[in-house]
């Protein structure tokens, strides 16, 4: 059940919190770290919905935080509970006024003690994360460069430009499984890789990403091919025995090709957005892997 709270404050949030928990017959919740989901008033009904989801693996204090019209006196109303397919507790708030300049003054006293806290934005991130009054507050940062309202490829690029540890996006989140697989094949054919083309559509920052890690990585070229997607569509290393291929043309099932093999195929399934955020949320310290990647893009486009 969720209450509503008028021109409330984070005391009589707080307040809330601990009246649901009573409600609910559970004084301790178990909850491991506290999630703040910044998201336009559009978008905070699906982003929650992606937070409750990601909540079934890690029981959260889930906090949506609607920044309004920042003229104006300063108001927070509140919406507060548990239950309802909620782990944890969760709160949507929207601030208005004043206080859409100093967010964190309202998120701060919300937080979990001694617990770490990641700030998620679905949509448009700040041009630097960790600077922004909600992300200094957290130990890791989720950013989509896919899902922006315009210029992708800009805006991946200066998330790389603006990286600090902690800081991740679900663009590069989305790779893990070609990552590995990528990994695999060239475990099992030790060959030379000569040069390599990624396919996928236009406006693709994981395939931006996915260039920059091969290129990193092999020291060789890596074309980047479009089409008409959905998403990445195919990977091919090319090695003198013949190509190293995994061709996924409908975002579910990949063929995989290799040397002196017969084509098999492999589950490739494009993950949900929840399925993205709950592995970033299995690792909260630093990526070294993402952060020589953002390093690397960010050298090609200087």
């Amino acid at each position: 059940m969720m209450i509503a709270l008028r021109d409330t404050d984070s005391a009589a949030i707080a307040a809330e919190f601990r009246r649901s928990r009573t409600r609910a017959g559970s004084p301790a919740m178990g909850m491991v770290l506290t999630m703040v989901i910044v998201a336009d008033e559009d978008d905070a009904d699906a982003a929650m919905e992606m937070g409750r989801e990601a909540s079934h693996e890690h029981p959260a204090r889930v906090l949506g935080v609607i920044l309004g019209d920042g003229r104006g006196a300063s108001q927070v109303d509140a919406q507060v509970g548990t239950g309802s397919g909620w782990t944890g507790e969760t709160a949507l708030i929207k601030l208005s006024g004043e206080v859409v300049k100093h967010p964190d003054s309202v998120v701060l006293p919300l937080l979990l003690p001694d617990s770490p806290v990641a700030v998620w934005w679905p949509t448009d991130p700040p041009l630097d994360p960790a600077a922004d009054p909600l992300g200094a507050l957290a130990q890791r940062r989720i950013t989509d460069s896919a899902n922006v309202s315009r210029n992708h490829a800009a805006v991946l690029r200066n998330q790389c430009k603006a990286y600090t540890r902690g800081n991740t996006d679900l663009a590069w989140t989305r790779l893990t499984p070609w990552r590995a697989l990528l990994a695999a094949a060239l475990d099992q054919h030790p060959l030379k890789v000569t040069g390599g083309s990624v396919t996928a559509e236009r406006a693709n920052p994981s395939a931006d990403l996915l260039v920059a890690w091969l290129h990193s990585r092999l020291g060789v070229a890596i074309e980047r091919k479009n089409s008409k997607g959905p998403g990445v569509t195919a990977v091919e290393l090319t090695t003198k025995e013949g190509p190293i291929r995994i061709d996924r043309p409908d975002g579910r099932l990949a063929t995989y090709s290799s040397p002196g093999h017969p084509d098999r195929p492999i589950a490739l399934r494009r993950r949900d957005v929840h399925e993205l955020l709950a592995e970033e949320l299995r690792r909260l310290d630093k990526d070294d892997v993402y952060a020589s990647v953002a390093r690397a893009l960010t050298r090609s486009h200087a």
